[in-house]
């Protein structure tokens, strides 16, 4: 493991923490303006920013999105059941917890070596009812209780891109097995121009849940530049008025495409199967600079 003072105002007796993990080398580097809060990198891409002090604050734009979908989920406050494929530095859970005391969460992270240096540099709560298993996401989530999952979240990078096993519509369905009735899905997916994947994701998800939506930046949803896009389907109808009001408002503003838009821009997408699925494109050259 390596350490590196950090200069940064607030943090000053802070320390960078480097140690290789799994997938990669993993950073952690103490924010500059919040005096418990560090980002986590893998070889240099941000993964994720947790806040000690304030799990309820979410730094990234694509994790803001994420804890939309988490409050309109459920009435406020109300406990929820959830699965997150991908752990990170466990940012969502952290924020379930916070946001719904007394959930119930489980946590899949393939990097085992992650996974510890996670808990070791940013403990969980204790108090959080936050269960983290070393699996691969399918696998894990192959272990998930039929109906069980009020929220199922799917973050998976390996490399900075999802591995292909986790796009196809046979992951869907198990997916729609973990789910309790009026459950949501909701996951990060990453693309640029010409947006092949990201098409190709909304036409895997249409053939399986009856209600879509999509949140990005317009110029991703443009094919104008790479970034995440947030996915949210469930059977149950949409807060759709509300998610596009909290996008709208968010720092980074975020578009909300549903229905027959979000339908056409599928331009004629076929659904992915286990035999066709890829891996989503890798980030272009200096994305993360």
């Amino acid at each position: 493991m390596a350490r590196g003072r950090s200069s940064a105002r607030g943090q000053a007796a802070a320390e960078a923490v480097t140690e290789q993990v799994d997938g990669g080398t993993a950073r952690l580097v103490p924010d500059r303006d919040r005096s418990r809060a560090w980002t986590l990198l893998i070889d240099e891409a941000p993964q994720s920013h947790v806040d000690l002090d304030d799990p309820a604050h979410l730094s990234f734009e694509y994790q803001r999105r994420f804890g939309h979908v988490v409050d309109l989920a459920a009435p406020p406050g109300r406990p929820l059941k959830a699965v997150h494929l991908g752990g990170g530095a466990f940012t969502l859970a952290r924020y379930v917890a916070a946001t719904r005391p007394r959930s119930t969460q489980q946590v899949v992270e393939r990097d085992g070596a992650l996974v510890q240096l996670v808990r070791r540099e940013l403990p969980l709560d204790p108090r959080a009812r936050i269960r983290v298993r070393t699996a691969d996401a399918r696998e894990g989530l192959a272990k998930v209780p039929e109906g069980w999952a009020d929220l199922v979240v799917a973050d998976v990078f390996s490399g900075a891109r999802t591995p292909a096993h986790l796009t196809s519509t046979e992951f869907l369905d198990e997916v729609r097995r973990a789910l309790a009735p009026g459950g949501v899905y909701t996951a990060n997916l990453a693309d640029g121009p010409p947006l092949t994947h990201l098409r190709g994701q909304i036409a895997t998800a249409a053939a399986r849940f009856a209600g879509l939506a999509l949140i990005a930046d317009p110029a991703v949803l443009r094919g104008k530049r790479f970034g995440n896009a947030v996915l949210v389907a469930s059977d149950a109808p949409l807060p759709i008025a509300e998610l596009t009001r909290r996008a709208a408002s968010d720092p980074h503003s975020g578009r909300v495409r549903h229905g027959r838009e979000l339908t056409d821009f599928t331009g004629g997408a076929v659904p992915v199967t286990d035999l066709g699925a890829v891996a989503s494109p890798a980030p272009p050259a200096g994305t993360f600079r």
